[in-house]
């Protein structure tokens, strides 16, 4: 079975020390986030920082879908408390529409 290969940005505060706690909780996540990843159908997710913006690579399995997982997370509350947290640290890029935290990024080049 194929992989997709999807590139997302999000921007964390403008605070030094919430983007020092905010990769402090990445260094290990619980658990039952890492399962609602894999569950999900995400084979590799990571995140880069520059300064304050933030870029999410994620390869999933062929049939991955964004809506799927959404519904997922609603009926986890593992991954409610999870996001509920993260979004303290994230505002989102001037570019997101409503309610958009993470936004999925065009390619534009490849080499």
């Amino acid at each position: 079975m194929g992989q997709k290969r999807f590139i997302l940005f999000c921007d964390l505060q403008e605070n030094e020390e919430m983007i020092q706690e905010y990769e402090k909780f990445h260094e290990q996540i619980p658990a039952a986030i890492e399962s609602s990843i894999r569950d999900s159908g995400i084979v590799t997710m990571e995140i880069f920082r520059a300064g304050n913006r933030m870029v999410m690579e994620i390869i999933a399995k062929e049939d991955f879908s964004f809506d799927l997982k959404a519904q997922m997370d609603l009926t986890n509350p593992a991954v409610i408390q999870w996001e509920a947290l993260m979004s303290t640290f994230q505002k989102t890029i001037p570019s997101a529409k409503e309610n958009e935290k993470w936004v999925l990024g065009t390619q534009i080049f490849k080499l």
